[in-house]
């Protein structure tokens, strides 16, 4: 995979634990991205974070910067703590930026983010303004300390753009009431915390909101990872009939590629849809934002970055 050496040339506060990052390139130049694309830092651990790019505006066609923000999590995974401590020429190493979660620009839109949730949704949303279609973005957060962008938001976006805050409004977004007065053509999309995503997407689904009409990404690994009471089970690969252990530490495309098999997978947060396998035997443990409920009811389908098993053993098409 290519990486790139960034270097951070500024680091700016803009909420309560939430920083700013504009990265440079050490050498060489920036490959260009897609609203809605993130990149994924390496941490000195061995593993990485996924982190939405924003941009005010139309996305360059060639990029001399990148920008993102990131939430400081203090009992997360330890990622976000890790960039939080690190200070204006710093460098990072990043993969080039991927989109799982792009935006169609032809079709009016429903932008729901939660947190900073925000990131994907700044660029989705000018990309929006600037085609000309029709679109609303409702930003909630705990507290108006909390929220990072809300001025330049305003300032960018003008009526399209609402700012919610929990404490103030005493609870949280009505989504019941976004969702569901939602125009035939309106395209759904949202990203910030779990509960969030499984709210939207149960009311989406009790709407009858066509799931293609329908799009999620979960702002941060955390989300959708162990929980606690999780045991080990096996995986059966059909292909060969290989079986491989699955410990409760690890999920199942750790566990494959450790056994030496190679997968077509990205975003390990359940989102994306990529790795999607199907399911000959057993009962999988569904943790994505992607099935429905049909489907996940159906059981023929999971996840195998995120989803587990409430069987000892899974069948899979692989």
């Amino acid at each position: 995979m290519t990486t790139h050496r960034l270097r951070i040339e500024a680091k700016t506060a803009l909420a309560d634990r939430i920083a700013e990052f504009t990265l440079a390139p050490v050498e060489g130049r920036l490959p260009p991205w897609a609203p809605g694309a993130h990149l994924r830092v390496a941490l000195p651990d061995g593993g990485d974070r996924a982190y939405s790019l924003v941009a005010f505006g139309p996305v360059p066609e060639a990029p001399d910067r990148y920008t993102i923000a990131v939430q400081r999590e203090d009992d997360g995974a330890g990622g976000s703590r890790v960039m939080h401590g690190l200070a204006e020429g710093d460098e990072i190493e990043v993969t080039a930026p991927e989109c799982d979660f792009p935006v169609r620009t032809d079709a009016p839109a429903l932008l729901l983010a939660g947190g900073i949730g925000i990131t994907p949704l700044i660029s989705m949303a000018h990309a929006l303004k600037a085609a000309g279609t029709s679109f609303r973005l409702l930003y909630a957060a705990r507290s108006r300390d909390a929220m990072a962008y809300r001025e330049a938001l305003a300032d960018g976006l003008g009526d399209a753009f609402t700012a919610h805050f929990d404490d103030a409004a005493a609870g949280p977004l009505d989504l019941a009431g976004l969702i569901g007065g939602m125009a035939a053509e309106e395209h759904l999309y949202v990203c910030g915390p779990r509960p969030m995503i499984d709210a939207a997407l149960s009311q989406a689904e009790a709407c009858g909101i066509p799931r293609d009409r329908v799009h999620v990404e979960l702002f941060d690994n955390a989300s959708a990872g162990a929980q606690a009471g999780d045991d080990s089970f096996e995986v059966e690969i059909a292909s060969t009939g290989e079986v491989v252990t699955v410990p409760a530490g690890q999920t199942i495309i750790e566990a494959l590629e450790e056994a030496g098999h190679d997968l077509i997978h990205d975003c390990q947060r359940g989102d994306c849809g990529i790795c999607q396998t199907e399911v000959l035997e057993g009962v999988p443990d569904h943790r994505d934002v992607v099935l429905s409920e049909a489907e996940r009811a159906e059981g023929k389908l999971m996840q195998i970055c995120v989803s587990r098993a409430k069987t000892p053993r899974l069948k899979l098409d692989l």
